[in-house]
């Protein structure tokens, strides 16, 4: 199968070995990875924020490089979300509606890395090795927008040497959301604290999630307590490969 790679200008720019590891977990299942260049924001700050003629113009673009593939893969929940919901919502708002059909129609071949291993493709076993404690936190959009609940934890489950290890309040949300990280800063770090204590308490080694950006957050939280904790993306725990698996 052919698969268009939307990587998401934080990975992009920030987090590159997420990218990498998107790209070697579809090849090792013997797939054709492309990346269309041209591709930049999707546009979620811009929609998030109200400004719905920038936010589209990116939506726009989106459409214009993507919408020669059939089957478009991304390592990040929020971003997939954005597609899904917020484009065609958006550009109806405007009074868009012929493209709102086009955005509504190219969303439908827009996959979360987890969601489309484990339900398009029926995958939950990608070969990998990786031999730590391992806490999975579900990121809001990952579960209230693309609701993944398992998808996630099955692909965590078939790793080899792998533990996963459960802990209190799981579901909460870490406290980043974006903006209101910002604008409420005093609220998001203790939210993201009090999901760090939580998780400490598990004897997780590792903390992994489908979104870098929730990531950003508890790891500089965990990195100013001292807590010592590794996060790590999905991505890139399903790439590890143990020396007995080459």
């Amino acid at each position: 199968m052919k698969v268009a790679l939307f990587i998401t200008c934080v990975n992009d720019l920030i987090y590159p070995r997420t990218a990498q590891a998107t790209y070697r977990v579809l090849s090792r299942l013997g797939h054709e990875v492309v990346f269309p260049k041209e591709q930049t924001c999707c546009g979620q700050l811009h929609l998030n924020a109200g400004y719905r003629d920038e936010g589209l113009k990116l939506a726009r673009r989106f459409h214009d490089i993507f919408s020669d593939y059939e089957v478009i893969v991304s390592p990040s929940a929020s971003c997939v979300g954005t597609v899904r919901d917020l484009y065609g919502f958006s550009a109806r708002r405007l009074g868009e509606d012929s493209l709102a059909e086009e955005l509504e129609e190219i969303s439908e071949h827009v996959f979360e890395l987890s969601e489309f291993l484990v339900n398009r493709l029926g995958v939950t076993d990608v070969g990998a090795e990786f031999p730590h404690r391992v806490a999975y936190h579900p990121t809001c959009h990952s579960l209230r927008s693309l609701h993944l609940y398992d998808q996630p934890l099955q692909l965590l489950r078939s790793v080899s040497s792998l533990e996963l290890v459960e802990f209190e309040d799981y579901t909460s949300c870490c406290g980043f959301g974006g903006m209101f990280a910002l604008k409420n800063s005093d609220v998001s770090v203790a939210m993201g604290t009090d999901k760090l204590v939580n998780i400490k308490d598990s004897g997780a080694e590792v903390l992994c999630a489908v979104d870098n950006s929730c990531l950003t957050h508890l790891g500089g939280e965990a990195s100013r307590i001292s807590m010592g904790i590794r996060t790590m993306h999905l991505a890139e725990i399903l790439a590890s490969e143990g020396a007995s698996r080459g």
